[in-house]
């Protein structure tokens, strides 16, 4: 079983309420009933928050779906109302911090595939399915999927996996219709994302969303959308099935974990330890270069009122 980096004790804003920290956000409930989200540079990797953070990146992922969600609008309603701190915020929230309507969040990880790798490729090669989903025959590592398919997880806490699950599960849990609905929605959104993403020569292979119901009952697009720490990004001209494909990710540091430098047994209690300057530089381009090739700018401070 994997664990959890305690996390520095969130800041303290007159007129805001901490509700919780999680692995990179902390979330605070406003006097007037919205929600502030603030996402810091702390990192994850094997369901541990690492001791050492990645400089820029809660501004570099902020920025990222605050993009995304211009991109998406005419699909999807999203949950944010501004991304101007409130008063009282320290000066480093610049840039980092959306304020959003609260909802009745769906406890249903969303994740899309239109292509194999990660815990789906592992599946496959057991059973030929990824949650539940029958795959043809042949595949490997990177391979496109013949169509985008909708695979959820259950939500876990901290420190816990989050399990794949069927769309039957889903629909056992809460309801044929909203399950439908998930999916439909997720699958929409996910080819949106595809299409924009290889216009600019970049392969979305996969992405997990998070939605909620707005007082209406309509689903609305929380969290992030489309960051490196919630997709995974390939250069298309690299794309080569059968092997594990370059990504614009934190990939980098989880290769070095696992590798004999860092010294680490992932299978123990022990936390990972500290990573080097060269792992968390090249860790940052990586995360930088995904946000220029899709925004077609470099990473501002904020992007204004919404």
């Amino acid at each position: 079983m994997s664990g959890f980096v305690v996390t520095p004790e969130p800041v303290r804003v007159e007129g805001l309420t901490h509700l919780h920290t999680g692995k990179v956000r902390d979330l605070y409930a406003a006097a007037d009933g919205s929600l502030v989200m603030v996402a810091s540079d702390r990192v994850s990797a094997y369901d541990w928050v690492l001791p050492t953070e990645i400089p820029g990146k809660g501004r570099l992922l902020t920025q990222l779906s605050l993009w995304w969600f211009d991109q998406l609008g005419d699909l999807v309603p999203n949950h944010v109302l501004s991304d101007v701190p409130p008063a009282g915020a320290p000066a480093d929230w610049d840039g980092r911090t959306l304020v959003c309507r609260r909802l009745d969040m769906v406890p249903v990880e969303c994740v899309a595939r239109g292509y194999l790798t990660g815990s789906g490729l592992a599946e496959y090669r057991v059973d030929g399915t990824v949650c539940g989903v029958a795959l043809p025959d042949g595949l490997v590592d990177g391979s496109e999927l013949p169509e985008p398919v909708f695979t959820p997880a259950t939500k876990a806490e901290v420190g816990d996996h989050d399990e794949n699950v069927s769309f039957e599960v889903v629909a056992d849990r809460h309801g044929a219709a909203l399950a439908a609905e998930l999916r439909d929605l997720t699958l929409r959104v996910y080819r949106r994302g595809r299409e924009l993403a290889r216009e600019r020569g970049v392969i979305l292979a996969d992405t997990k969303f998070e939605f909620g119901r707005d007082a209406d009952g309509a689903l609305v697009l929380a969290d992030e959308v489309f960051t490196p720490d919630s997709s995974r990004y390939w250069p298309a001209d690299e794309w080569a099935p059968g092997r594990p494909q370059t990504s614009f990710d934190k990939q980098v540091l989880r290769d070095w974990l696992a590798s004999p430098e860092s010294g680490w047994d992932r299978a123990s209690e022990t936390p990972p330890p500290a990573l080097p300057e060269h792992v968390v530089e090249r860790t940052l381009d990586r995360y930088t270069e995904i946000h220029e090739r899709l925004t077609g700018r470099k990473p501002g401070l904020r992007a204004g009122n919404r």
